[in-house]
């Protein structure tokens, strides 16, 4: 991964936001007007969990950095205005997650996220 930019969008911080230990610099890299749709088991495609704005997105990820497991990212493609991006998490027992990303970029920053999320079951 380079740090490429949609004004200076850095894939490096991406990463250390993505496979850290706190949320703090996966949040920082949200506009404050940001909106985040999640799709997944309990929120389908046609009624897709909305969150609105950097403080409710930044509640979301605190709970998940909350919890114990580990994240990594995958890998990472920003072209122009937007990027996307894959992250993986596991939890003690195994239980796997997998999210895929596609941002829309704001002056570096993501402001629209569209996330699809599959578990283990």
């Amino acid at each position: 991964m380079s740090a490429t930019a949609s004004a200076d969008f850095d894939t490096e911080t991406l990463r250390r936001g993505v496979e850290g230990e706190t949320p703090d610099t996966l949040v920082s890299l949200y506009t404050d007007d940001a909106t985040l749709r999640i799709v997944n088991r309990n929120s389908q495609p046609s009624h897709p969990q909305e969150l609105r704005g950097r403080s409710e997105i930044a509640a979301m990820i605190q709970d998940v950095y909350s919890r114990e497991m580990t994240h990594h990212l995958e890998g990472c493609v920003v072209q122009g205005d937007h990027a996307a991006f894959c992250e993986s998490c596991e939890y003690p027992d195994g239980t796997r997650v997998l999210s895929e990303s596609m941002v829309t970029l704001k002056d570096g920053k993501i402001s629209e996220q569209i996330m699809i999320e599959a578990w283990d079951e």
